[in-house]
């Protein structure tokens, strides 16, 4: 969620608005209408679902890091229920799909196991320190957010780091993967989600909104995007693997060589690696999100021109780092916020629970630890 989700009501139309804003709207339907015919039409569908959701969490002013933050710092819980909410929309439908077209449909499904949740513990600091998980990064990026914009490479690098390492580290201790399948698999998930939004609204602050207009719309048209992603990808949506696959892209063209890593020479992975950005499903939704989320600050400010904060230099060492790391966690973890929370408990999967409770907890020590770090203080 960018900085413009911190504010009140979107600023008036800026001079000469309409044409700017029509042109918008057809660039957006010509690339889309590009990756469809030299890609194939699945691909531009994709597109389009990326650019639906860098819409509605820019224009709904909805994210992952800024709910938990407000839920944690000031006791409200609109954001984390409408997150909650948007999982068991996604959970109805996708947990007895997987069911039903095993051989045509996956789930985002994970080991737990000791780098699993010291990954996710780490990802859940890192984003409070820059204000963005996978997708808000992608986001804030694309709406023009200085820290974000400086983050999001070395996000990427750290993808395609902890990617490379990932096999050493789940060699260090795991379970099988543990999912709950079926109509007693949903019953089971809709039930744990009851619990912990009960949790939350208990937590609450007294007379706090406890689930607003704004973020319920957010939650369903999420939920509708994801789902929509599930169909028409064959996979849950995700953020993490796109930004990796970028770097090894970059890497293999330096004359990088990939053989050293498990992962990365694996054949599927080789495979994308070779092949064009725009026919992996996840580089798609992610360059959706950047774009989506462009078109719409732009169509707010009529201009992304963004004041660079003045912050000291600790504090920019600190977003390179923790950028980095962020991609780096989120390998180890098997996903972000999206990947391995949201997909991951919407299609049935037990780490996306351990991954929840172990972020948040991290969560707590980000927030922390950004004001030490410079980031608060601006002039």
């Amino acid at each position: 969620m960018s900085q413009s989700a911190t504010q009140g009501a979107a600023p008036a139309a800026p001079a000469g608005a309409m044409p700017q804003r029509a042109g918008l709207i057809l660039g957006a339907l010509v690339v889309v209408a590009l990756v469809a015919l030299f890609a194939g039409a699945r691909y531009g569908l994709l597109l389009a679902i990326g650019l639906g959701f860098g819409i509605a969490l820019e224009g709904l002013r909805f994210g992952f890091a800024g709910p938990w933050r407000a839920m944690i710092l000031r006791r409200e819980p609109s954001g984390v229920l409408a997150q909650l909410l948007s999982i068991a929309l996604v959970a109805v439908v996708a947990i007895p799909l997987l069911s039903s077209h095993a051989g045509e449909l996956v789930g985002a499904q994970a080991p737990i196991g000791f780098a699993m949740v010291g990954g996710a513990f780490v990802f859940g600091a890192c984003m409070q320190i820059v204000l963005g998980c996978g997708s808000g990064t992608l986001v804030n990026a694309g709406s023009g957010n200085p820290v974000s914009l400086l983050a999001l490479p070395f996000f990427a690098l750290g993808s395609f780091a902890g990617a490379w390492n990932l096999i050493w580290w789940t060699d260090l201790g795991a379970l099988p993967i543990l999912r709950l399948s079926g109509i007693p698999g949903l019953g089971v998930t809709l039930v744990l989600l009851a619990l912990a939004a009960a949790i939350f609204l208990w937590r609450a602050a007294p007379g706090t909104v406890k689930l607003s207009r704004r973020h319920a719309i957010a939650a369903v048209v999420l939920a509708l995007l994801a789902i929509g992603n599930l169909l028409v990808a064959g996979q849950p949506w995700g953020v993490v693997y796109g930004l990796g696959l970028w770097a090894a892209k970059g890497f293999a063209a330096l004359g990088g060589d990939l053989s050293g890593s498990a992962f990365w020479a694996a054949p599927g992975s080789m495979e994308r690696v070779q092949s064009s950005v725009l026919t992996d499903y996840t580089s798609l939704t992610d360059i959706g999100i950047i774009l989506g989320a462009f078109g719409v600050a732009a169509w707010r400010r009529g201009a992304l021109a963004t004041k660079l904060p003045s912050y000291p230099a600790r504090a920019w060492i600190a977003t390179i780092i923790a950028g980095f790391l962020l991609g780096y966690s989120s390998r180890l973890a098997f996903g972000c916020n999206v990947g391995a929370f949201f997909s991951g408990i919407s299609t049935g999967s037990l780490h996306g629970w351990v991954w929840f409770v172990a972020a948040f907890a991290g969560a707590f020590l980000g927030i922390r630890l950004r004001p030490a770090l410079g980031l608060e203080a601006r002039t």
